[in-house]
């Protein structure tokens, strides 16, 4: 584990973390950057063991080790620190100035302004949190009210269409237990590095991806977290990634209306839409009606649902057969008033190309399936 930290007006602004561990170390450092921010380089090197585990509410007992790994890595970084840096008196007490996101200089952006009652560390990480953001053209989220309906596949589908027309594209995978844009991307095992603007994502071709996937030592490893590790992690991705300039973000949410989904929702405050992906039986279609209403309880504007696994296509005659009762996603959406995106069916080479780590719209383009793909992404390429 390694930790850097970029001291402004003698307060952590920013510190971040690589580890080649466990899930646990991945917590641990995550909450340790949390913590420091905001805090003196002295009140940074005299956080505790103690001050990680309370903050990860019901940490197991056997990986307590890697929060004290963490504390001792963070109070090196802040020994080295004060090493090779003689701290100026100005650099003793906090600015308390408000000042502009640096990014867009709007008079009206959300960070322009210190928030009635927000403190100087709140201030300053919704000002970091904005100045990404504010590079990032449109924002699009990918949600599902089960699991197993091919979300994530869609999320690839729609981030590699974009980057076929030519757009700037980032891919937020915060699907924390089960996180597999890497896979469908054939990224597995592909570090994240740290640089002094932040954490530089992966790239692939004209895509950025970011994932926990990334951080995990073993695919095998399992995340056992509760809600404020999953928030701290998310919050950590949208801030410190070196997005850059980008046309879309798309993210891929994990299934249901949890925390991960209200995370990233509250954190972008202004989405431009919501993909909601299901299959066609009525088990699963059903709970697109609560994902509909999440999005409308916070304000996040609806593109539309996706019908996939919607019939069989015969990889020999072509030939599609309905194995699942069809119509489900468009009865929801019709019934909610909703667009509805389109059907994609079931396509033997849909999973033969994620299993390759490549993305079937762009391996398979002039297949009836991939131009179905294309028109279910057509509202999103008109968004101005």
């Amino acid at each position: 584990m390694e930790f850097w930290i970029s001291v402004q007006n003698g307060l952590v602004a920013r510190a971040s973390f690589i580890t080649d561990g466990c899930a646990s170390s991945v917590a641990c450092g995550s909450m340790a950057t949390t913590l420091a921010q905001g805090k003196s380089v002295g009140e940074t090197a005299a956080l505790q063991q103690q001050d990680i585990l309370k903050a990860l509410e019901g940490f197991p007992a056997d990986h307590e080790h890697c929060a004290l790994l963490a504390v001792n890595t963070l109070k090196a970084a802040c020994a080295d620190f004060l090493k090779g840096r003689e701290i100026s008196a100005s650099d003793q007490t906090a600015d308390t100035k408000s000042t502009p996101c640096e990014t867009c200089g709007k008079q009206d952006c959300s960070a322009s302004h210190r928030r009635q009652g927000e403190s100087d560390k709140d201030f300053e990480e919704r000002q970091k949190l904005q100045s990404r953001l504010c590079r990032i053209r449109h924002k699009i989220v990918v949600l599902s009210g089960k699991g197993g309906v091919g979300k994530s596949t869609v999320a690839v589908t729609i981030a590699t269409a974009l980057t076929m027309l030519g757009k700037r594209v980032g891919l937020l995978d915060i699907d924390i237990h089960g996180p597999s844009i890497p896979t469908l991307l054939g990224l597995e095992g592909k570090p994240i590095n740290d640089s002094e603007q932040g954490l530089l994502p992966v790239e692939l071709g004209a895509m950025k991806v970011m994932s926990l996937g990334f951080l995990l030592k073993s695919p095998d490893d399992a995340v056992i977290w509760r809600g404020p590790m999953k928030m701290g992690v998310i919050k950590q991705f949208l801030k410190d990634t070196v997005w850059g300039d980008l046309d879309y973000l798309i993210v891929d949410s994990p299934p249901g209306t949890g925390d991960e989904p209200l995370s990233v929702c509250q954190l972008i405050g202004t989405l431009d839409g919501a993909v909601i992906v299901t299959t066609p039986q009525k088990v699963a279609a059903v709970d697109v009606r609560k994902s509909i209403t999440f999005c409308r309880q916070l304000k996040v504007p609806i593109l539309g649902v996706v019908e996939n696994m919607s019939g069989f296509v015969c990889p020999k005659c072509g030939e599609v057969t309905q194995i699942l009762p069809s119509g489900g996603g468009r009865t929801i959406a019709d019934d909610m008033k909703v667009p509805f995106l389109g059907a994609i069916p079931i396509d033997p080479k849909i999973a033969e190309a994620g299993d390759r780590g490549q993305a079937f719209i762009e391996c398979y383009s002039s297949t009836p399936t991939a131009e179905i793909m294309r028109a279910v992404i057509e509202p999103i390429c008109k968004l101005r």
